[in-house]
């Protein structure tokens, strides 16, 4: 318990952090993107909850977080049996217990009475953790601004859990004055970025877009509330850049195309304003896979090419791999074959380098299912069927389970290289493993591509199991 002495006019004095050592051990050779996806997995296992990310492994390993909350304890020990919070390198709870916030514009909000009431919690007494300037609450996991703002479950849960984020989100989404921000509203507004990608992830985008447009419209209006610190003022503008490609994203793969189109124009503003390599190149990555879904493949090898050029700065061998993948499906729109190969074997040798610290937090998205189903797509466009089809088979045995809507696509993908490569019986099969996620994945793309398969394969009703799929991808109801 913090001592009496110590009052809002005599602040505790700031504690500095030591290097988790302990837990950067645990990690090994896992990027930290990649440990983060591992310690979801452990989560889904024992039922719990919890949005890791390499920015929140990076905390813990910087020493800013000395205690966990009670989920991710729950996950930790469950990923090391018969280790303690002490041998993973974490303070003791009852050395942190109790310690409160300073009453500054960097403090996050306290527990909102009515959760305090219904669940006995004081006030304030949440755990925290320290960082080098200030003690603050552990990680808004168990806060309930972001728990009533992003809860999960089925597509349309997910979709209207993009209600309220907070009282700093509420008002500036309303048009109420703001004063200035600080790093409890950068706190929130990455914290949305990560809960949108999240929702996405398992349900596609049909469901949440609509929703998506108020946390991004507040973010801009924290941006234009300034901050009295030039660091949370670059992570307003960063975190805002990273929503308007997640929202561009939804736009994008619900095949609002125009929209998606606008935002990602809107990132890439914010990072040439701020200088900020990392978001120009997301937003040049995204604005290349925009203009090959869009017909306009020569734009889509310009902006991969732009995406590189300013993305070697980041120093990150997956990005630059991703973004060569983004240059080759623009060459396979062009029918350039060999600018196609030549782009893909660029991304192949440097997927290979493996992981790094410098991976953007954006690309836990980015493994080896993701680098073939990309290839898969490739092949595709250049009608080369058979290879396509073994592409995607493996992207989809790949597939980390957390990715339902990357299984849905690849799967659907696999779906129409089998059909337009003569095999209807198995394109029947995969379509109909498709059909089977849909109540989980809201997504434009995959039934666009559904809906194409069904149409090859319309002439082949006799082959096995052909006239079931059809029959039941007649029965599914479009999304609007």
């Amino acid at each position: 318990m913090a001592s009496s002495e110590v009052t809002s006019s005599q602040p505790m004095p700031a504690r500095p952090t030591r290097p988790n050592l302990a837990f950067r051990r645990l990690r090994g050779r896992r990027s930290p993107a990649e440990f983060a996806a591992a310690v979801r997995r452990a989560a889904r296992e024992i039922g719990e909850r919890v949005s890791c990310d390499a920015r929140y492994v990076g905390r813990v390993e910087a020493g800013e977080i000395r205690c966990p909350n009670y989920a991710y304890e729950r996950v930790f020990l469950h990923m090391f049996p018969g280790r303690t919070l002490t041998d993973l390198g974490f303070a003791p709870r009852s050395s942190v217990r109790g310690r409160r916030a300073h009453a500054d514009e960097d403090a996050p909000p306290a527990p909102p009475a009515s959760r305090a009431a219904a669940t006995g919690e004081t006030p304030g007494a949440q755990e925290p953790y320290d960082t080098q300037n200030h003690e603050t609450y552990d990680d808004f996991e168990e806060s309930d601004v972001l728990r009533r703002a992003f809860m999960t479950g089925g597509a349309t849960v997910a979709a209207a859990s993009l209600g309220p984020i907070g009282p700093a989100f509420d008002a500036a989404a309303a048009g109420r004055p703001v004063r200035r921000a600080g790093t409890s509203h950068a706190h929130a507004l990455e914290e949305a970025v990560r809960r949108i990608r999240l929702l996405d992830d398992r349900h596609g985008a049909d469901g949440l877009y609509r929703r998506a447009s108020l946390p991004l419209r507040a973010a801009y209006a924290l941006l234009d509330a300034g901050a009295t610190r030039q660091a949370t003022a670059d992570r307003l503008h960063s975190g805002a850049g990273e929503l308007a490609i997640s929202v561009g994203w939804l736009a994008h793969d619900s095949g609002r195309f125009d929209d998606a189109r606008s935002h990602y124009a809107e990132a890439l503003a914010t990072a040439r304003m701020t200088g900020d390599d990392g978001l120009e190149a997301h937003a040049f990555c995204n604005t290349a896979f925009l203009a090959r879904d869009a017909g306009r493949p020569r734009e889509a090898v310009r902006a991969a090419q732009a995406a590189q050029r300013v993305g070697r700065s980041v120093g990150s061998a997956r990005l630059m791999s991703l973004l060569a993948l983004r240059e080759a499906g623009g060459w396979a729109g062009l029918a350039d074959r060999t600018g196609c190969e030549q782009a893909l074997a660029r991304a192949q040798v440097l997927y290979e380098r493996g992981p790094s610290d410098a991976d953007p937090e954006w690309m836990s998205f980015y493994g080896e299912a993701e680098l073939e189903g990309l290839e898969a797509q490739c092949w595709s466009t250049l009608g080369d069927w058979p290879r396509a089809a073994r592409h995607a088979r493996r992207a989809a045995q790949l597939q980390d389970p957390h990715f339902t809507r990357n299984i849905a696509l690849y799967t659907a993908e696999l779906a129409d290289d089998l059909a337009r490569g003569g095999r209807p019986d198995e394109a029947a099969d995969a379509g109909m493993r498709v059909l089977d996620l849909l109540d989980q994945v809201q997504s434009s793309r995959v039934q666009t591509m559904l809906a194409g398969t069904a149409r090859v394969l319309l002439p082949h009703r006799r082959a096995t199991g052909v006239s079931g799929f059809l029959e039941r991808h007649a029965s599914v109801p479009r999304t609007a």
